[in-house]
């Protein structure tokens, strides 16, 4: 998963990705435990799909509350003049 891809969804729909993806990583450790997966290296790759959907949506509440800041700036100087 690229982060492109993330960018054009929605943040519901990032939160039922990170949903399901953490699903899916409970049950490829499961399956490692009970020697049943064959690709073991898929634990690190979903493990780092979730971090980037994480990421994503942290830098999309960082930026909604950039934008809430510099609101309360411009409406704060406005009024002092």
């Amino acid at each position: 998963m690229k982060s492109n891809e993330l960018t054009e969804k929605s943040d519901a729909e990032l939160v039922e990705l990170e949903k399901s993806l953490a699903g899916e990583l409970f049950q490829a450790r499961l399956q490692n435990y009970t020697n049943q997966l064959d690709d073991t290296a898929s634990i690190p790759k979903k493990r780092r799909d979730i971090a980037r959907v994480k990421s994503e949506l942290r830098r999309r509440e960082l930026d909604a509350l950039a934008q809430q800041v510099q609101q309360a700036l411009a409406a704060s100087v406005s009024e002092a003049k």
